[in-house]
């Protein structure tokens, strides 16, 4: 709906604006670090420990699998909270919208810590613990697409991917926090590790969740925003409007979704793989922990260099390079080559995905109005989420029980290069005024016809 009615917004002061910007990219950093804690913590637990702890004994290999389909289940919830999450953020707001995404992350996987096993409550544990997994989808289907699009709002041209950039250096700081947390339960004994020990760092999320919260509520909604609902231009069904609006836009985030697949499938097939192929767990979660030490640098680096060359160049070179990589780096786990695990691995963490996790916060959400952005980013990033969180079940599939890695390479390298095509065909936008962003919707809008 739209209205000829135009109320002055106040924008504000200078300083106020860079205090703003600030607070938006620190809330946004905490927010990234909290959801994907949690997110990859049972990753790692679906791996080493859910199949021994929610599953019947006596087929290792089936279990294994089984865990892996609950990883995969919480990809096909996220479409589900896009759609909640996008229309409540063009609805009522960005910053209430991520206070409710947090909340149910961090309680959900409080709860997982509190589960029983399969030994005590027999088939409710697995359904436990998928239910608590489809939360977890839900509550990710929007945070990403939220704290991304509030931070570019508030962002100058120059840093317009700088500062979005940081929920994903968040997102590094959950992933380096998880493996963290899991040093120590791997070095317990089997008995200490299955019986108490893998819950510790399930409860301990209501650390990060209480500081994330405290922070997330003391933003304010991005004067944009603020000026569509002052013009009463607020749509009553965002995705709606989103799906005649910008068809296009929705395929492309999708298709460049896809890049997430070489970090997922390192988190989850590598080192089970590894594990098989005489690789000490502990040694693989090193190279995660390094990996995204780094990239927790280079992520903004690359966001930088977003706004100085372009979205589209720095997206598709770093993906075509994971799509390179993949092969030397399963090439040395095979080998048990630890030198070369470390050295490959950390190259795909923090150069070549650090290059399209820099720059897609910013670019996905540049290419939708914002009056369906966070519709828009959020429902195109979870349809292609849902076919990555299918890519450990089906490389852990195909590969089997075989020394053969090579079905796990060529998934990542095939969706790798789609990935680059559809950052090449989708619009830059860096240097693009925010109010130009997307495609017209309302009368206030500039009329431009975007390609």
């Amino acid at each position: 709906m739209s209205s000829d009615v135009h109320t002055a917004v106040a924008r504000p002061s200078l300083a106020e604006q860079r205090k703003r910007v600030r607070k938006a990219a620190l809330a946004a950093y905490l927010g990234g670090t909290l959801e994907y804690y949690d997110f990859y913590l049972y990753g790692t637990a679906a791996t080493i420990i859910f199949p021994k702890i929610f599953f019947p004994a006596g087929n290792p290999a089936l279990a294994t699998i089984s865990s892996f389909a609950t990883l995969a289940v919480a990809y096909v919830a996220r479409p589900f909270g896009a759609l909640l999450w996008g229309h409540l953020g063009d609805r009522i707001g960005r910053k209430r919208t991520l206070v409710m995404t947090l909340s149910l992350m961090g309680i959900s996987t409080f709860l997982i810590g509190l589960l029983p096993g399969y030994g005590q409550a027999g088939v409710w544990a697995p359904i436990l613990l998928v239910l608590m997994r489809v939360l977890q989808g839900v509550s990710a289907g929007g945070e990403t697409a939220g704290a991304a699009s509030l931070a570019m709002e508030e962002s100058p041209i120059g840093k317009r991917a700088f500062y979005p950039s940081l929920t994903m250096s968040g997102i590094a700081g959950g992933l380096i926090l998880s493996s963290v947390a899991f040093l120590p339960v791997s070095a317990m004994s089997e008995a200490d590790r299955l019986g108490w020990g893998w819950r510790i760092p399930f409860l301990a999320s209501a650390l990060v969740l209480v500081v994330a919260f405290l922070v997330r509520r003391t933003l304010a909604e991005p004067v944009i925003f603020e000026k569509a609902a002052e013009q009463r231009e607020i749509q009553k069904l965002p995705v709606v409007t989103m799906l005649k609006t910008h068809p296009k836009q929705l395929v492309q985030v999708a298709l460049m979704t896809l890049s997430s697949v070489p970090l997922i499938v390192m988190q989850s097939f590598g080192l089970s793989f590894a594990v098989r192929a005489g690789v000490p767990a502990s040694t693989m979660l090193w190279v995660t922990i390094s990996g995204n030490v780094l990239s927790s640098i280079t992520i903004p680096l690359m966001a930088l260099l977003s706004d100085r060359f372009g979205r589209r160049p720095v997206f598709a070179g770093g993906i075509l390079l994971c799509a390179g990589l993949i092969w030397p780096w399963l090439h040395a786990i095979a080998a048990q080559d630890v030198p070369l695990i470390f050295v490959f691995g950390i190259l795909i963490i923090a150069v070549g995905s650090a290059m399209p996790t820099g720059v897609y916060p910013a670019f996905f959400a540049e290419l939708f109005n914002v009056k369906v952005r966070y519709s828009g980013m959020s429902l195109g990033m979870q349809i292609g989420f849902v076919l990555n969180g299918f890519t450990p079940l089906l490389a852990t599939t195909l590969v089997g029980s075989s020394p053969d890695w090579s079905p796990a390479a060529w998934i990542v390298a095939v969706t790798s290069v789609v990935a680059a095509a559809a950052a090449l065909w989708a619009r830059e936008t860096n240097r693009l005024p925010l109010e130009d962003l997307g495609n017209p919707i309302s009368r206030s809008d500039r009329r431009h016809v975007h390609a």
